[in-house]
């Protein structure tokens, strides 16, 4: 079975730009360790980016949270250098969540990244909309939330909606 490993947003921005925190700073050699555990495995490694264009604080999303990040073709929009991307599939998304996941056709998936109170839960509960009888799971220890008590509170979230919750 061939499992699918879909890193969520691991953008500079979310690191350590303007929606940076040390929690998203500390996950990157885990997310890095895992990148290469698929990649070793001879499985699938698909990356999302936030992407938003030079109006976003005109945009319904910027205006509730009004700090320009991920913006096209910026060193923030760029996903961490460390990060391995050869040969992976790189969505760029416009909105906390991927709609066309559907395009894709997943037997066994775990997501890690950021941030996990909004775009690791959003992409999550997609995929189990999408995929209910697929295995799908989450990696604590290779995500970060806005906080450290809205990253445990999606991760509760998620766990309600049958989604697996792994090295909390």
């Amino acid at each position: 079975m061939n499992r699918t490993l879909i890193v969520i947003d691991m953008q500079n921005d979310f690191i350590d730009g303007s929606l940076g925190t040390t929690e998203a700073q500390k996950i990157v050699p885990a997310v890095r360790e895992k990148i290469a555990q698929y990649r070793k495995a001879g499985n699938t490694v698909i990356f999302t980016r936030d992407t938003h264009e030079e109006n976003y604080l005109d945009t319904p999303e910027g205006k509730k949270l009004p700090v320009k990040h991920c913006i096209r073709g910026t060193h923030g929009w760029e996903i961490e250098a460390s990060l391995d991307t050869t040969g992976c599939q790189i969505i760029d998304k416009p909105s906390f969540g991927w709609t066309r996941w559907s395009e894709h056709n997943f037997e066994d998936i775990e997501l890690v990244g950021l941030c996990t109170d909004i775009c690791v839960v959003s992409n999550a509960l997609i995929l189990k909309a999408l995929f209910p009888n697929s295995n799908i799971s989450v990696d604590a220890s290779c995500c970060a939330g806005v906080t450290p008590e809205t990253h445990h509170a999606a991760l509760e979230t998620m766990k309600m909606c049958q989604i697996d919750i792994c090295n909390e």
